[in-house]
């Protein structure tokens, strides 16, 4: 840990808002850096994990709502869960005041003796940080994962040298709450509609995305996609020396796809063959962005190509992004909970060739859900909608022409009502292009559903 850390926080009057795993970290870690901690949390006592653990640290908590009379305190920072929003009463007046609101990544950065890489998009940040985690293993720098795939950053980074680099997950909540926070390497994967609920507007949701990039020099690196035509309007604004990957063009640095083939050019222009695209073991043409990404990441960071080349060849995909269930009856089931938005659910159904069963629905956040209509029509012959989004799923597929549309109440039921509509050689996907919120407390939870509903069948 940077030992400079502790005269940042020393004597400081922190407050920490929002318990759940972060807070909990965060406010432990502030304690040993010398700081005077109080947490407070919206739920009631009997709801809330690790009190008793913090109490007997000598950390007041504060459960059941979030009193205005705690700002009367000489707070000097509040440190916010990335999921409660900047604008709740509570934290408006605090900045009202002047009192800075951050997130734990901002701690982390600031005690972090490792170098990190940070990657953040719409689509695909789990699938391209674990590639990245996977990349580094055996090369320059001991790769350490963090953020939103793992352990809290902060804890991470903790226990950090500068033999270790870090590789974490960033959300653009998480994001929106950072000040100071420098990454070595950023990676911004894409942009698409996403989190409006939260971030109201696409300008402010791609401004927190951009964040990662702000205090950047021309010492460190940016990876950017150089398919999407406002990322590369963006980079023209960045400080940070900058490579790129794409399935569409020829890149001066980074990765790209030349006759069927991965390339990866360098900064001094010279060029590697990593491999054929066949031998690339994740389906879907959005792993294939993904993988250019990892790469190009990667071999900026130290990587050994040989063994970039054998993570292309043999990962299999994380936990709930497009993996293989069971067949059952002749059909086959595909668990893809993690795609939480329109662009992601997409992306997932181009990665089977024929029509398939298509589950989705969730929390309705208000996301635009026309660009779902031509896939619908194409590459859907059963569209299935639960939850809180199926009245405008079933819109989305009228209106798209689609004939077979049914509605359930809950996942299990939903895999119920595909098991009887599939036959023989059909494939059922769960691919909710919603958050889980309405029913599930996490993505992870909604897949562990569908897995069960699928054994359950005969």
């Amino acid at each position: 840990m940077n030992k400079a850390a502790f005269s940042v926080y020393k004597d400081k009057l922190v407050l920490v808002v929002g318990l759940a795993k972060s807070g909990s970290a965060v406010a432990k870690l502030l304690f040993r850096l010398g700081a005077s901690v109080i947490v407070n949390d919206r739920n009631a006592r009997e709801e809330c994990a690790g009190i008793e653990e913090l109490e007997n640290l000598g950390i007041q908590v504060v459960c059941g709502s979030h009193p205005l009379e705690l700002l009367d305190r000489p707070i000097d920072l509040i440190v916010k869960n990335p999921g409660i929003p900047f604008d709740i009463p509570f934290l408006a007046e605090a900045e009202q005041r002047g009192i800075s609101v951050i997130t734990e990544v901002e701690i982390a950065s600031c005690i972090s003796e490792a170098p990190i890489i940070g990657i953040t998009g719409s689509n695909g940040k789990t699938t391209t940080t674990t590639m990245i985690h996977l990349m580094l293993q055996g090369g320059k720098y001991n790769p350490l994962i963090a953020g939103n795939i793992g352990t809290v950053m902060c804890e991470v980074t903790e226990q950090a040298t500068n033999e270790d680099i870090i590789v974490a997950e960033l959300s653009s909540f998480q994001l929106l709450g950072t000040a100071s926070f420098r990454p070595k390497i950023g990676l911004l994967l894409n942009i698409h509609e996403a989190h409006l609920n939260y971030h109201h507007t696409m300008e402010h949701y791609t401004s927190a995305k951009l964040k990662l990039f702000a205090n950047q020099d021309p010492t460190d690196l940016a990876v950017l996609n150089a398919d999407q035509d406002f990322i590369r309007q963006a980079a023209a604004h960045l400080q940070a020396e900058v490579a790129w990957f794409s399935t569409e063009q020829e890149v001066h640095r980074g990765s790209f796809i030349r006759h069927e083939g991965i390339i990866y050019r360098d900064g001094q222009g010279d060029e590697i063959e990593i491999l054929p695209l066949s031998e690339l073991l994740l389906p879907g043409r959005h792993n294939v962005q993904n993988a250019l990404a990892a790469i190009t990441v990667s071999l900026a960071a130290g990587a050994e190509l040989t063994r970039v080349q054998e993570v292309l060849k043999t990962f299999r995909g994380v936990e709930h992004r497009l993996k293989f269930v069971a067949t059952k009856a002749g059909v086959h089931y595909y668990n893809d909970s993690k795609a939480t938005n329109a662009t992601a659910t997409i992306n997932s159904i181009q990665a089977f060739q024929n029509p398939l069963l298509l589950i989705a629905g969730g929390l309705d956040r208000g996301e635009d859900l026309s660009p779902l209509e031509p896939i619908l029509t194409s590459h859907v012959k059963t569209l299935i909608a639960y939850g809180q989004l199926a009245p405008e799923l079933k819109k989305a597929a009228q209106s798209a022409g689609l004939k077979q549309v049914y509605m359930a109440d809950t996942v299990e039921d939903a895999v119920n009502t595909a098991s009887l509509l599939a036959q023989q050689g059909d494939t059922v996907l769960l691919s909710p292009a919603a958050a889980s919120w309405d029913q599930f407390r996490s993505f992870e939870e909604r897949g562990d559903m569908f897995i069960r509903s699928v054994h359950k069948l005969k």
